[in-house]
């Protein structure tokens, strides 16, 4: 009893010493710099672990490295739904991807205004806002009302987006890859052109090359990658053929560019003499597109993200801490002397970035729950969603099914139609739209579909079109690829039981419409309403 007033007295000095700490950190009023890619999955060389072969393994990113080498690389980051608009309304608002309105669904997507986005308000304190590429899902003239930076700076153009179709067409390939990157700087030039003196900037850097679709044979052709060094490193339920392992190394040749897009910033900042005094924060929206379980997937191929932060030169500590892309509002917002509004649900980052501490460093962050509704409209009839949340620890994911009836990738051949009726490989890999439109296009989705009646072939389909349970369970020391469900078996029934209920706790606590009230939100209008398009400009 005689220590508790001095354990009591420690307790409020760590405390007070954090706030501090917080206090003078926001004092520095850093500039941010997010540098944040298009369906870019967990894959870098800072991720590669010598324990498990992956395509980790076969390129380097070292810009990505850097950052992450100088500061904090996250192991457990992922966003709150593997879908653009929803990931980037949470992102922006700090909140779940559900509490947003029509922001939660990819088209026909509507921002509320009333809802408070981190770029807006660091522009209220005095920051200078831009973006150059994309910012939200429906495009830019929707990035005012999506909260965004307002101002796009892309008058040296808009290439970058499309990086291997571009320099692939170029007789000398290095110059090719130089003027992109000359437009990466000269976009960044005219957005820093506008700042006053002495003004802290908000940069959002947001290409979409690594989006689909790719130019086949582009990670060898311009980057080396190898297709044949993917053998035997691919997700277990990737085919491993060459038409597949092409189709991902032509994928890392774009996460590649998107690498060296990095290194163009940084050496600006440095030639600035501003790095230090800039956060640098590089992820991406979802993972990987036109592969099974990838976009679209509540597993962690499609959840799953890198994160790596950067502010001032420190030596790299990696953390395994559970954090959410909503996480990055209430961080931009503390870092930058703002008081982050009650409303986001997301939890700053700053107690991790300024700790000097590896592994887990909050406890309390042993989780993340994700979730998504609609991507593509018209991949199921009537533009219903595909309803389903998970939540991920560090040794089980739980995922709950809706709407098990519904097809998870969208409807496709075979479904009540003859099987002879199922599109071409060419049509396939080309239109989204052809089958499974919560599928991108792809030659992995055409060789899959091209294949199905072949021998061993029948759980490839499964993985990529088949329909799922109401609830899935996957143990991850076994099965870290999520591919065997145990949500039936008798020994996981109390940890299957003991994650739904915290799955629907938090749901609840935070206001999801898919818990509250009758759950059928999404399954109405506006959100399963017509697509509004803006009418195209008449030609003389």
């Amino acid at each position: 009893m005689t220590d508790r007033p001095l354990r009591l007295s420690l307790f409020c000095l760590a405390v007070v010493g954090w706030a501090f700490a917080t206090s003078a950190r926001a004092a520095e009023r850093p500039n941010i710099l997010f540098a944040f890619a298009d369906d870019w999955g967990r894959y870098a060389s800072a991720y590669r672990d010598p324990r498990t072969p992956s395509p980790n393994d076969v390129f380097e990113t070292p810009h990505f490295d850097r950052v992450a080498g100088e500061g904090v690389l996250f192991t457990n980051a992922f966003v709150t739904a593997p879908s653009c608009t929803p990931c980037r309304s949470s992102l922006l608002s700090g909140q779940y991807f559900y509490r947003t309105g029509m922001g939660a669904i990819l088209q026909g997507a509507k921002w509320d205004p009333a809802i408070p986005t981190y770029p807006l308000l660091l522009e209220k304190h005095g920051y200078h806002i831009g973006y150059t590429y994309k910012v939200w899902g429906p495009g830019t003239p929707a990035n005012a009302g999506a909260g965004g930076a307002r101002t796009s700076f892309g008058k040296a153009g808009g290439r970058f987006n499309g990086f291997s179709q571009f320099v692939s067409r170029q007789k000398d390939v290095e110059a090719g890859k130089q003027a992109l990157y000359d437009e990466v700087s000269g976009n960044f030039d005219a957005f820093l052109a506008k700042r006053k003196d002495g003004q802290p900037f908000c940069y959002w850097f947001g290409p979409t090359n690594v989006h689909r679709k790719w130019i086949a044979g582009s990670g060898k052709k311009l980057w080396g990658i190898d297709p044949d060094d993917l053998k035997g490193k691919l997700p277990p339920f990737l085919p491993d053929v060459p038409v597949v392992r092409e189709d991902f190394a032509d994928y890392l040749g774009e996460v590649k560019a998107f690498d060296e897009s990095i290194g163009v910033l940084l050496a600006k900042l440095e030639e600035m003499g501003e790095l230090d005094n800039t956060i640098v924060v590089v992820s991406g929206d979802h993972g990987a597109p036109g592969f099974p379980r990838g976009k679209c997937n509540l597993y962690d191929f499609g959840v799953g993200v890198s994160l790596a932060v950067r502010w001032g030169k420190h030596e790299g500590r990696v953390v395994t801490d559970f954090v959410n892309l909503m996480d990055l509002a209430p961080t931009f917002c503390e870092a930058g002397g703002v008081q982050p509004p009650d409303v986001m649900t997301g939890r700053s980052l700053l107690p991790l970035v300024d700790s000097e501490k590896a592994g887990r460093v909050d406890a309390s962050r042993d989780h993340v729950v994700v979730g998504r509704e609609r991507h593509v409209a018209a991949a199921r009839p009537g533009m219903l969603p595909y309803p389903q949340r998970a939540i991920r620890t560090d040794d089980f994911l739980y995922v709950r099914n809706f709407a098990p009836e519904r097809w998870p990738m969208g409807v496709g051949p075979g479904m009540g139609a003859p099987d002879g009726e199922w599109p071409t490989y060419e049509r396939m890999r080309e239109n989204t739209f052809a089958a499974f439109g919560d599928f991108d296009a792809s030659p992995t989705k055409a060789w899959i579909a091209e294949h199905r009646n072949d021998d061993g072939m029948a759980k490839y389909v499964e993985w990529a079109f088949g329909r799922r349970p109401a609830e899935e369970l996957y143990e991850l020391g076994a099965d870290p690829h999520q591919i065997e469900n145990v949500a039936s078996v008798p020994k996981y029934a109390k940890v299957r039981a003991e994650l739904a209920e915290r799955l629907s706790t938090i749901l609840k606590e935070t206001g999801d419409p898919r818990v509250t009230g009758d759950g059928s939100t999404f399954d109405k209008p506006p959100y399963t309403a017509a697509i509004q398009r803006r009418p195209r400009p008449k030609r003389n």
